[in-house]
Formats: C-alpha cells, sequence, structure tokens
C-alpha cells in the first residue's frame, strides 16, 4: 500500500509489530479494536478532519480508500 508506506508510517506503525513513529497515533494494527475498520471508508473519501491532535486532513480517491482498507484488515 503505497499511500500508508508514504504518507501514514510517517506518524503510524503501519506494521504487525513496533511502536509508531508518534506516540499518540495507534498502529494501523490496532484500528480495528477502536471502531470497525469498514466505517472508516466514508471518512476517507470526505476527509479525515479529526484523528490524533497533530493528524493532518486527508482525503482518498476511491482506489485508495479500496487498498487501505483491505491493507488494515490484513492486519486484524
Amino acid at each position: 500500500m503505497v499511500f500508508a508506506r508514504t504518507t501514514c508510517a510517517q506518524c503510524h506503525s503501519i506494521d504487525r509489530v513496533g511502536a509508531s513513529p508518534l506516540s499518540v497515533a495507534p498502529p494501523f494494527r490496532d484500528l480495528h479494536k477502536l471502531y470497525p475498520v469498514e466505517t472508516l471508508e466514508e471518512a476517507l473519501a470526505e476527509g479525515i478532519r479529526t484523528g490524533h491532535p497533530s493528524m493532518p486532513e486527508f482525503r482518498l480517491e476511491p482506489d485508495q480508500i479500496g487498498d487501505l482498507i483491505a491493507f488494515l484488515k490484513s492486519l486484524e
């Protein structure tokens, strides 16, 4: 997943192990414990405006959303 590696990984751990570079950014492998990953689809399309305090706003294209959701599910 290119977007996760180039953008998200600056703050979040996107691997099965390891801490996030930014301590307030939850590791991707734990997101499904916080809420159903499927509920992120709309937020990713409309633009995430909230998250951890220093998280920038992102708006993804439909193909990026599908790839990211599949990637997150693979970490569950």
